[in-house]
């Protein structure tokens, strides 16, 4: 999940009761070392990377190319990151950069990318150069958060001498093809737990009042407020509906705080605010967010819903004369 583009967002009917003080750190204060520390300390290995993502791209490799394009050291674990790249690559082609796991919790996007590769990217042989990063943050995977190890948002550090390893290599993976994407899609989602665990603990580590919000219910696309591509926008949103159910403006015309600006979208600057969306110069950009926590969803419904707004995404961007 995004955080809201704005300082604080408004309590509505729908907000979740405020919780008790977050168990690490003292109110009104921001963490330090120690408290840093006490909080790597807690986080327990859940799932393997290597299990659930590496082996994948390995039996994709008999198609595809596979690039290792930085590592993460967190002693005493240490983490390759591979991208998925077309075979067929061919200067003169568009290419389309999709992202995932960039908060390594947020389980769809990683395996809605992988999902992609294996039953769509071969349709677009020729038409296209894919670049598929599914699992951008490993370390927070395994733990399923969205932080890395050293309590830092990968998706708000997508800036010069970022302060997560994880955005400084995709961003060094993708430099030299900065002016050539004309799509990236980045592939996220939202859990119950932005509001039971992770909005609470960053409103500690930065010495904030929590201020609980409403989960959206469903899927949503987040487009740039500096490129919007309504029509994009709205291509997406119509290929996901058919297979799982479009998030709903609350009770104030928003979504976590942002006003809707069509069904099922809203914009942020998402340059200025160090999102991943914002590291190519691509005409088409957007991050998807699913609610996999939702009644009327299931795990296979995300994952479907991912794999399916990439195929939108790169179906229009091909089809658009401009």
């Amino acid at each position: 999940m995004l955080e809201s583009a704005v300082p604080q967002r408004p309590q509505n009917e729908s907000a979740m009761t405020e919780q008790a003080h977050y168990p690490i750190g003292t109110p009104g204060q921001p963490w330090g070392a120690a408290e840093k520390a006490e909080w790597l300390s807690r986080q327990t290995r859940a799932r393997s990377y290597a299990q659930d993502v590496v082996s994948v791209i390995g039996r994709l490799r008999e198609h595809f190319d596979v690039v290792d394009y930085g590592q993460l050291d967190y002693p005493p674990d240490r983490y390759v990151l591979q991208a998925i790249r077309s075979r067929d690559w061919r200067d003169e082609l568009p290419c389309v950069l999709v992202t995932g796991g960039v908060h390594g919790y947020e389980t769809s996007g990683v395996h809605g990318a992988l999902r992609f590769v294996e039953r769509h990217a071969a349709g677009y042989a020729g038409r296209v150069n894919l670049l598929v990063a599914p699992c951008i943050s490993p370390w927070a995977y395994e733990r399923i958060h969205r932080w890395n190890a050293h309590a830092v948002d990968p998706n708000r550090s997508f800036r010069a001498d970022s302060p997560a390893a994880e955005s400084a290599a995709l961003m060094q993976l993708v430099a030299p093809l900065r002016g050539r994407v004309l799509v990236h899609i980045d592939l996220h989602e939202t859990t119950d737990s932005d509001e039971s665990e992770f909005r609470p603990a960053l409103a500690a580590r930065d010495g904030k009042a929590y201020e609980p919000d409403r989960i959206p219910d469903g899927f949503y696309l987040v487009g740039d407020s500096e490129n919007p591509q309504p029509a994009f926008q709205q291509a997406v949103i119509a290929a996901v509906a058919k297979i799982t159910h479009i998030a709903e403006a609350d009770a104030n015309g928003q979504i976590i705080g942002s006003p809707l600006v069509a069904p099922g979208v809203i914009n942020y600057p998402v340059r200025r605010l160090g999102l991943c969306a914002g590291v190519t110069d691509a005409r088409y950009t957007t991050t998807t967010e699913v609610y996999p926590d939702s009644p009327r969803a299931s795990p296979e419904q995300c994952n479907a819903a991912q794999a399916a707004a990439v195929c939108a995404a790169i179906d229009f961007a091909l089809a658009d004369p401009a």
